[in-house]
């Protein structure tokens, strides 16, 4: 266990309480977890301070877009984003929202978005992101569940903001827009009576010279909203304490293992912000006073932001890396036999070094000059540090990049109720790869056996639930207590996650405890409640629906109705008995384009439909051990038997 250290021994199994393995920090952490210093209360000291110390430099930066052309990135310093995010502080407090009231936040990243944010934080306000993946009423559901008062949105967001109005103008008071707003949509809010402003006009409400309210760790600094298992949104509760220890960790974890970011570095910002992965490397940026340079919020033009902006610092999610591993493999191929030779030599003997444990800046020098630097230069060129998190990375583009991006790259596992990273693994250890490291410095883990599932914390490999105890945990769930008992116990959170602990103390993720799992792009996918939605599809008796987190879509193995499918058959006059129309290709389109029909209409969303279906003849039953005598999926097993 070369980078862990055990603090407390293991527990056994007693009063039908599952056993536990022994307590481990990193090394990193070996005397005890992170303190925050004396002084440091809320993460407005973030901007405060760096606005202080760096007032011109650029902060948050995008690009103009015309109708004809894109032009370079427009910068507003730290001082202009100060003064900024102080007079919507202040225009807010004008309108009768005090500390510890809710403002919402809804719209992709840009300028506006974090200004609203630090306006918040400035005088104690707690924001709330809205976002709409988590379904069509998921807006709605917010608003009134964390009685949010006023809510900046994003200019093309207010129709739908709009619509769900008539229900939640309870609490919802006033709109502000992150630009103009119409003179139809004022009348229409208005007429609900709700109040609403452009930015400009917003702003114009407040002064600089505002009084700020005094602020504690212990304020709630967000209420973010995560999926549920359920259907409804949960509200995570994060306090300004564990926001600033996970930045501060992540700090700490660079200046002992890579290098911190200074007032030089840049980060590209395309994940959201209504995330915490964005979120916490955006505070970290405005921490050491870095700057922030947006996408335009168009996939198709990512890589062309990225070679504008230049970024030293990247954060991406498995998606994005495969995309682009993708197209950097198809343009090796492309270029003939001698390149494509001339590449594989020099990966394989950079390779070799790597795992020799040579760091990647000595690994092979002279062909990242001559070689890989292209690769280096599609992620525009200073790249230093690529950070990959919210769902398993590939274990060949993992290692793809490792070698020929000429930068370390670390895997990390987090979830909003861990604010962000709670696990990572070190840029220059190659042997970490396929696993997501060792605990952050504020955190501390263990591994609690899952019997039903076959794990044994106290095993001789360790496996079991990832459970997680330190400052940089949420403080339970917004207004439902009884979740929060559920997962928070005896101090220890427990993540669902099962993890398998590797001889050198870093983590593997290896299931999922609940039928809850991410697919590749970070969308949560509830799957027994996808399945209810297609069980209402006449052509079928039963399905099972399947996914993982290396892949972004779902596919199902589903039992077809006999008589509907033989209709089906008679109508295309096809005599095939039924288990040759399961094989048939025809049958198995039309019984894909029924159920995402059914899906459609039952409003899944778009990575909720089935991109492929195996027609099965015979019922999912106990003789295969496919089904638990309440007739309930074995979801372990129906892998096993259907890979």
């Amino acid at each position: 266990m070369d980078f862990i250290v055990k603090v407390e021994e293991s527990r056994p199994a007693a009063d039908g309480r599952p056993s536990a393995g022994p307590v481990y920090r990193s090394i990193y952490a070996k005397d005890g977890l992170m303190e925050l210093p004396e002084g440091l209360e809320s993460p407005w000291q973030f901007l405060s301070d760096s606005a202080k110390k760096y007032p011109n430099n650029p902060m948050l930066g995008r690009r103009q877009v015309t109708e004809t052309k894109v032009g370079p990135y427009i910068w507003l310093t730290y001082q202009e984003v100060h003064d900024a995010a102080l007079r919507m502080g202040s225009a807010i407090r004008s309108r009768g929202v005090n500390p510890g009231g809710r403002c919402g936040i809804f719209g992709s990243n840009c300028p506006q978005w974090l200004t609203a944010m630090e306006a918040c934080n400035s005088h104690a306000i707690t924001y709330v992101p809205l976002y709409d993946t988590l379904g069509a009423n998921a807006v709605e559901f917010i608003i009134n569940h964390a009685e949010v008062s006023i809510a900046f949105v994003q200019e093309n967001k207010i129709p739908a903001i709009l619509s769900c109005l008539p229900n939640c103008s309870t609490h919802l008071k006033t709109i502000v827009s992150f630009a103009n707003i119409s003179s139809t949509q004022k009348e229409e809010a208005e007429g609900l009576g709700v109040s609403c402003f452009s930015w400009e006009e917003f702003s114009q409400l407040g002064n600089l010279d505002c009084e700020l309210p005094p602020k504690q760790r212990t304020d709630i600094c967000t209420i973010m909203y995560t999926s549920g298992t359920t259907g409804e949104p949960k509200g995570v509760i994060i306090t300004n304490g564990a926001i600033m220890a996970e930045v501060l960790s992540v700090e700490q974890i660079l200046f002992l293992t890579d290098k911190v970011c200074t007032e030089e570095d840049s980060y590209f910002s395309f994940l959201p912000l209504a995330h915490i992965y964005d979120q916490i490397m955006e505070s970290y940026c405005i921490y050491k006073g870095s700057s922030i340079g947006f996408w335009r919020g168009d996939i198709r033009f990512l890589l062309e932001d990225l070679q504008e902006l230049r970024p030293t610092m990247f954060c991406g999610v498995p998606r994005v890396y495969d995309r682009i591993y993708t197209g950097v493999v198809n343009k090796v191929s492309s270029g003939g036999a001698l390149r494509k030779t001339l590449f594989q030599y020099a990966y394989n003997y950079k390779l070799a070094n790597l795992e020799k444990g040579l760091p990647q800046e000595k690994a092979a020098p002279l062909l990242d000059k001559l070689v890989f630097d292209k690769i280096k230069q599609a992620l525009g060129g200073r790249v230093r540090i690529l950070l990959s998190g919210a769902a398993p990375l590939p274990r060949h583009v993992e290692e793809f990049f490792r070698v020929t991006a000429c930068s370390t790259l670390s895997q990390g596992y987090g979830l909003t109720e861990s604010c962000g990273g709670c696990l990572t693994s070190i840029g220059n250890v190659f042997p970490m790869m396929g696993t997501v490291g060792v605990p952050m410095t504020t955190i501390e883990t263990r591994l609690e056996s899952v019997p039903e599932m076959g794990y044994d914390a106290l095993s001789s490999v360790p496996r079991g639930e990832i459970c997680l105890r330190g400052k940089s945990l949420f403080s339970g769930y917004h207004k439902q207590q009884d979740l929060t008992e559920e997962v928070l116990v005896d101090g220890w959170f427990h993540t669902g996650d099962i993890g398998e602990l590797q001889p050198n103390g870093a983590m593997k993720i290896i299931d999922r405890k609940k039928n809850i799992f991410k697919l590749s792009q970070g969308e949560y996918v509830a799957v027994e409640n996808i399945e209810s939605k297609y069980l209402q599809c006449p052509l079928i008796t039963s399905i099972w629906v399947y996914g993982n987190s290396f892949e972004s879509f779902l596919v199902a193995v589903v039992v077809p109705d006999r008589k509907a499918l033989e209709d089906w058959a008679a109508e295309h006059h096809l005599t095939d008995d039924f288990k040759s129309l399961c094989q048939n290709l025809k049958a198995r389109k039309y019984i894909l384009d029924e159920l995402n029909s059914v899906g459609q209409k039952q409003q899944l969303r778009g990575f909720e439909l089935l991109k492929a279906v195996h027609l099965e003849p015979n019922p999912l039953d106990m003789e295969r051990d496919l089904i638990t005598p309440t007739f309930k999926l074995k979801r372990p097993h129906l892998l096993k038997y259907y890979k």
